[in-house]
This record gives C-alpha cells, structure tokens and sequence, in this order.
C-alpha cells in the first residue's frame, strides 16, 4: 500500500473502522491501490455519508418534529 493511500485511510475514521471491519480490504489496497476509489464508494454506502443519505435522513427527522408537534395539539 501506498503512502499516500495510508495517509488518507490514517485521517479518515470512517475509512480505519471500515477496514477494521472487512479486513480482505487490506490486501485488496496492497496489491492494487487504484481499487481504493471503490473502497471509498462502500465506505459511503455503508456508513451513508452520500450527500442524498444526509438530506434523506434530515427529512425523516423533519417528518418526526412534524408528527410530534401535530399530535401535541
């Protein structure tokens, strides 16, 4: 693995617990750095830091505080 690539594994939590989860990622990077785009996308699949993830979650938040404050009257 690259020393640029451990940098940024090293600065990214998300990408350490990721890795300490599915660890044949780890050999997956040694042998062929260029793969370490997918590993971001499923990173961000499963974790759901997408932008549309973030939006869809501040809408189901906003649909709870909706229901909440109906129900209060």
């Amino acid at each position: 693995m690259t020393i640029d690539l451990q940098f940024k594994i090293k600065n990214n939590p998300y990408y350490q617990r990721y890795l300490k989860e599915h660890s044949y990622w780890y050999k997956m990077l040694n042998r062929d750095p260029s793969t370490f785009q997918t590993f971001i996308e499923e990173v961000k699949d499963t974790y759901q830091l997408r932008p549309s993830d973030r939006f869809t979650k501040m809408l189901e938040t906003f649909e709870i505080m909706q229901s909440l404050m109906s129900n209060l009257k």
